[in-house]
């Protein structure tokens, strides 16, 4: 244990330093010794291995880089007609140090040293393999490994290594595992072998002490599989809604796949209590689960596979993925149909069979997870990996630090106030974001090279008479001249600043009896323009404001009031002014003007919308619901109204709307809670946007995770249409930048960023759990800037 002690002291405890310890030369192999795609494949030929810091405590990464030799690098640009800096996975492997990696090494007769661990995105058994330099020491291979060791521990358990006992980390060593494959196609593998120190060779005595410090982690047995917690007791039925039989399979964390639990369970949806349902997972001799039905379970259909998804939370919030195999479409039917109608009358507390077919149906088709194939998606999922590809491309994107803990000469600007930002208002007519935090708005500009310069702060967001607000919401107005706000506190009137003054000027009262809920512009891109007029929504009414008018700034002639509770919660416009409505009920509503009855109205799916976007030309509107967001295609594709949208024409009662519901994989929405301990909650979802682009991304954010769809490989029914990326912080606000969707801002509760979109990865169990690593376009805001970033300002 005095080696491990001394690995604590001399690395870990000097957090100054981004690497931990490092092995500065050998090779990187891929072995493939099960796969028909080749044995084993050279990826970088010199090479230097090394453990690094994140930004988040507790988590370390193994990087391999690569180097290159004097003109190699040239000789890369000329062949490749791109340079090497284009792709950092060119240059490096970066793996999150995690058990599952089953990291090990091994010495070989002859004495090559090698350090293995599994290629987690390949197929069984495949490995990747860093064939150490001989120059190498062997107790510094051994020191690497034990390093390792440590990093897993603390990963695991989220606290220091430095007190670990030997049987603790005896788990994160592999000694009982199959040798290591040699990287050789030639050779077969062979055993480690230990050398006696009797031969007196210094180098046989360097193995022996690397020999002697393995000893010390002599595996205790692998990764521990994921167990579920035991079943809750469930309540007694009132009535059984769907009752099947079924195979379950459980999410396994380590091996990221579903492992079968039981050949043969009755799966049972019930009526429990008023609008309270219940399901019940039982197997011949135990029951397996029991849980709510709610819409945290995160239901996914797919007739494909025969198989039924969803999420299950233990007591102590802890989360799981289960996975029922039907053994045909019929009985799968049956059981969609049982768990549907409690899911929905849950959250609607109105009867399913009160509900038209043709609701019914759409309700269905949207909880399916689409698999289509057909031309025009071939053709759409072939342009979306041609946009995949470019998108790899530089796009010029330099890293530049704007907050730096070594300047001696940084300048504090945090006040304990107890704020954090909030919001974002990302400027369409100047290259400009606006974070709100508390009663301050900081003004960010977007320079040429994708990078946030901190510009000025408005110190005081106050009403004419002088008291002191937060603003509930902003939306800038009149060619990014003005920026409208609302005072939670005041919900008939909003507010107009002047933002060359970074002063509020105006007051407009709204109406004596209409509150205000939301607001959005007269249509998409009207605030690039001088126009005044915009849309409002309370509750139940909908109307435009216009301020040019005397008096209370309703406009009276386009008012829509509703006798029934509408519960209005959110607004969106297209480029020539059509609306979309929608509510905390969960339903949408199609106008093509203010003051008439919708052309088209969307059954609720139970959940309430907190968001909507509409893209520019109509035909897609998109709601953001806290656990998934719903893409909705407004094209009629048949009947007498035919190439005509909801928005123009209502869709005929043998038809409906088409719906998309993009969540989370269940698998996914697991590891995320399994990470953060925080359900999914998604921001307002938003469509990349600009004058003559057309839509190709979604954006939204959930806890310390930015979320980007790809519209091509959505409509196209791909299986992977989403990439992630994860920060240390929860994400508070987040938008594309005007005009392009290669660039995210995001806002933390201190910090606001501009990120390539390029670097958001696929979601896999090192994505999700990491690494963090602080951003190098972010601006803290609130927090520390450097002299050249405070702007004297009169405000």
């Amino acid at each position: 244990m005095f080696m491990l002690r001394s690995v604590s002291k001399l690395f870990f405890g000097d957090t100054s330093k981004e690497s931990i310890i490092d092995i500065p030369q050998g090779q990187l192999y891929l072995v493939r010794p099960l796969s028909p795609k080749g044995y084993s494949e050279l990826i970088f030929k010199d090479a230097a291995a090394s453990i690094r810091r994140t930004g988040q405590e507790f988590q370390y990464q193994l990087v391999i880089q690569r180097a290159y030799e004097e003109g190699e690098e040239e000789l890369a640009d000329d062949e490749d007609g791109e340079g090497v800096a284009d792709s950092l996975d060119k240059d490096e492997k970066i793996f999150l140090l995690d058990q599952t990696l089953h990291f090990r090494s091994e010495l070989r007769e002859g004495g090559s040293k090698i350090l293995a661990w599994r290629d987690l995105s390949g197929d069984v058994g495949d490995l990747f393999e860093f064939i150490c330099d001989p120059s190498v020491p062997s107790e510094k291979v051994a020191t690497f490994e034990l390093a390792a060791v440590q990093c897993q521990y603390e990963r695991k358990y989220r606290r220091s290594a430095q007190k670990a006992t030997q049987e603790e980390l005896q788990q994160f060593s592999f000694e009982e595992e199959q040798p290591i494959p040699s990287a050789s196609p030639i050779a077969s593998p062979t055993k480690s072998c230990t050398h006696s120190l009797a031969s007196g060779d210094s180098t046989m005595a360097r193995d022996a002490e690397y020999t002697r410090s393995k000893k010390q982690l002599k595996s205790a047995g692998g990764d521990e599989p994921t167990v579920a917690p035991p079943s809750a007791s469930h309540p007694e039925a009132r009535e059984i809604l769907a009752q099947q039989k079924a195979e379950l399979h459980l999410f396994d964390f380590p091996t990221g796949s579903f492992v079968l639990q039981d050949a043969n369970v009755t799966a049972t949806v019930s009526e429990v209590g008023d609008w309270q349902y219940w399901l019940q997972i039982s197997g011949e001799d135990k029951d397996w689960l029991g849980q709510a039905v709610v819409a945290d379970i995160n239901p996914v259909f797919n007739f494909e596979y025969l198989s039924f998804i969803f999420n299950h939370y233990g007591e102590d919030g802890s989360a799981y993925s289960w996975l029922l195999r039907f053994k045909d479409q019929v009985t799968e039917e049956k059981f969609q149909e049982g768990l549907l109608q409690a899911l929905w009358e849950q959250l609607n507390e109105t009867k399913w069979n009160k509900v038209k077919d043709n609701d019914k149906e759409y309700v269905m088709d949207a909880f399916q997870d689409l698999a289509i194939e057909d031309a025009d998606q071939q053709e759409a999922e072939a342009e979306a990996e041609e946009e995949e590809e470019e998108e790899e491309e530089d796009d010029g994107q330099r890293s530049e630090h704007y907050d730096s803990d070594e300047e001696q000469d940084d300048v504090s600007k945090r006040e304990n106030d107890g704020n954090v930002n909030s919001q974002l208002a990302v400027g369409y007519k100047h290259d400009r974001s606006f974070v709100v935090r508390g009663s301050k708005i900081g003004v960010f500009k977007h320079t040429p090279e994708n990078n946030l310069e901190f510009s000025t702060n408005i110190s005081k967001v106050e009403t004419p008479d002088g008291k002191l607000f937060s603003p509930k919401k902003v939306m800038l107005h009149a060619e990014d001249t003005n920026m409208i706000l609302q005072n939670g506190d005041n919900p008939n009137s909003l507010y107009r600043m002047d933002l060359e003054y970074g002063k509020i000027i105006d007051e407009w009262k709204i109406h004596d009896d209409i509150p205000v809920q939301t607001f959005a512009p007269e249509s998409k891109f009207s605030q690039m323009t001088s126009a005044q007029p915009f849309v409002g929504a309370s509750h139940n009414a909908l109307f435009r404001i216009d301020p040019r008018v005397t008096g209370n700034k309703l406009v009276d002639a386009e008012l829509k009031q509703y006798a029934s509770k509408n519960d209005f919660s959110a607004l969106a416009t297209t480029e020539k002014g059509y609306l979309a409505v929608a509510s905390n009920k969960g339903d949408i509503r199609m106008f093509d003007r203010l003051g008439i009855n919708a052309k088209t109205h969307i059954p609720a799916l139970g959940e309430p919308i907190i968001g909507l976007d509409v893209s520019a030309d109509g035909r897609w509107v998109l709601a953001t619901c806290r656990t998934y967001l719903l893409l909705i295609d407004s094209l009629q594709k048949d009947g007498k109204n035919e190439g005509k949208l909801g928005f123009e024409r209502s869709f005929a009662k043998d038809s409906k709307p088409q719906p998309r519901r993009l969540g989370l994989q269940p698998a996914h929405v697991a590891q995320f809670q399994h990470e953060t301990k925080k359900p999914v909650a998604f921001t307002p979802a938003r469509f990349n946007t600009g004058v003559d682009s057309q839509e190709t991304s979604i954006i939204t954010a959930t806890g310390p995770y930015i979320v980007t769809w790809n519209l091509k490989k959505v409509i196209a029914g791909r299986k992977d249409p989403y990439t992630i990326k994860r920060y240390s912080e929860e994400v508070m606000a987040d938008n594309f930048r005007f005009g392009s969707d290669k660039n995210v801002i995001v806002a933390l509760p201190n910090e606001v960023n501009m990120v390539a979109k390029r670097s958001l990865q696929r979601p896999t169990r090192e994505s999700i759990a990491g690494p963090v690593t602080p951003s190098r376009r972010s601006t803290r805001w609130g927090s520390r800037l450097g002299r050249d970033d405070i702007v004297n300002s009169p405000y």
